[in-house]
C-alpha cells in the first residue's frame, strides 16, 4: 500500500508552511520578536489521530526531525511517540534519532480511534502514513479550541507532550487544543492577537501575563489596556466565540516583588482580572475570567515557575470546570475516545 498523506490526520494544527505545521502566521512573521516566531516553528500540540479498522496490526509513521549538530548534548535525545486512545496512553515507542525516518507502532487489535502524540522539539513533520494489515482513516474532527499563552501553556516541565494543560483539558472536554503557547512570550503581543482572530476556532482560551512581570516588564495600568486592547483584536475575528481568560498562575518569588516599573504579579494579576471584569460588564457576554492566582501551591512547581504534571493537571481541570460554568461547552461533553 502507498503512503497516506498526513494533512487530513493532523489535529492540533493552526497553519501550514508547506507541510510544516507552525504557530503563528508564515505570512506575517514580520511584526513578531524573533523568540517567539522561533517558538512558533515548533509543532507544540500537534498531534496525528485516526481510526483503524478491526484487524489492524500497527501504523507506520515516516517523518523528519531535527538532530543537533554533533557535540550537542542532545543529540542523542531518542525520538518518543505516545500512543493514546480516549484518556489513556496505551504505549510509547522510542526511536534513534535521524533526520528523516520510519517509526512503527502497535495497535490493538479491536480497532478504534487513536492519537499519537509526536516528539515535539524534534520539530517532526509526517511525510506519512501506512497500515500493517489493515486499514487507517482520518479521526473525525472535534470542535477547535485556540489556547494562547506562554511556557505553561506550551507545557514546560510536564513530563509528556500529552500531560500539557490544554492537552489535558481537550480529551476531558473532547476538543481540538491547538497550543499557541510561547515559551518566553505571551507578553500581550498585539499581532499575536490578531493572528488568533484570523484562525478558524469554536472556543477560546488566553493565558497569559507572567512573563510581563519580567521579560517584558508592564505596569498594571499598562498591563490593564493591553489585556483589553488584546481581546479586542481577538474579537474582531470572532465576536461571540467563548473566550475564557486566564490570569497568571502563583509565581512565589514574583508575588510581592516589585519588577522595573515597580509592579508586583500580584497587582498585574489583579489589573489583568479587571480589565476582564469591566469588559463583561460593558456588555461582553462571551467573556469569562478565571483567576489563576489559587489554582497552585508552591509543592505544584517543578522549579519555582513552570508546572510539574500534578500541577499542569490540576490547571487542566479548573480550565474544564470554568469552560463548563460559563456555558462555552457542554457539562456532558464526553471525553475523547
Amino acid at each position: 500500500m502507498s503512503w497516506l498523506e498526513p494533512e487530513p490526520f493532523l489535529r492540533g494544527t493552526a497553519w501550514l508552511d508547506g507541510r510544516r505545521p507552525v504557530r503563528a502566521d508564515p505570512a506575517d512573521l514580520g511584526r513578531l520578536p524573533w523568540d517567539i516566531a522561533e517558538r512558533a516553528a515548533l509543532p507544540i500540540g500537534v498531534r496525528v489521530e485516526f481510526t483503524a479498522a478491526p484487524g489492524t496490526r500497527a501504523v507506520l509513521l515516516r517523518y523528519r526531525a531535527a538532530v543537533p549538530a554533533a557535540g550537542d548534548a542532545l543529540r542523542e535525545l531518542r525520538h518518543g511517540f505516545a500512543l493514546w486512545r480516549g484518556t489513556r496512553c496505551l504505549a510509547e515507542v522510542f526511536a534513534e534519532p535521524a533526520e528523516e525516518a520510519e517509526v512503527r507502532i502497535e495497535l490493538p487489535p479491536d480497532g478504534g480511534r487513536f492519537t499519537v502524540h509526536l516528539p515535539e522539539n524534534q520539530a517532526p513533520v509526517v511525510l506519512g502514513l501506512r497500515p500493517v494489515g489493515g486499514a487507517l482513516a482520518p479521526a473525525p474532527r472535534r470542535p477547535r479550541w485556540l489556547v494562547h499563552g506562554d511556557s505553561i501553556t506550551e507545557g514546560w516541565w510536564a513530563t509528556r507532550a500529552a500531560h500539557s494543560w490544554p492537552a489535558t483539558a481537550g480529551r476531558a472536554l473532547g476538543l481540538d487544543p491547538v497550543n499557541l503557547g510561547y515559551a518566553g512570550g505571551a507578553r500581550g503581543e498585539l499581532p499575536l492577537a490578531e493572528h488568533l482572530a484570523r484562525l478558524p476556532g469554536e472556543l477560546i482560551t488566553l493565558a497569559f501575563g507572567t512573563n510581563c512581570w519580567a521579560a517584558v516588564p508592564s505596569s498594571a495600568p499598562l498591563l490593564y489596556e493591553t489585556t483589553r486592547a488584546f481581546v479586542a483584536l481577538v474579537r474582531r475575528g470572532h465576536p461571540t466565540t467563548g473566550l475564557l481568560v486566564v490570569s497568571p498562575v502563583l509565581r512565589p518569588a514574583a508575588e510581592h516583588t516589585g519588577n522595573a516599573l515597580g509592579a508586583t504579579l500580584a497587582e498585574l494579576r489583579t489589573a489583568m482580572e479587571e480589565a476582564v471584569r469591566d469588559m463583561a460588564a460593558a456588555g461582553d457576554t462571551r467573556l469569562a475570567l478565571l483567576p489563576g492566582g489559587p489554582l497552585l501551591g508552591p509543592e505544584d512547581l517543578a522549579d519555582g515557575l513552570h508546572p510539574d504534571d500534578r500541577g499542569h493537571a490540576k490547571i487542566a481541570a479548573a480550565v474544564v470546570r470554568a469552560l463548563r460554568e460559563a456555558g462555552f461547552v457542554g457539562r456532558a461533553v464526553s471525553p475523547a475516545v
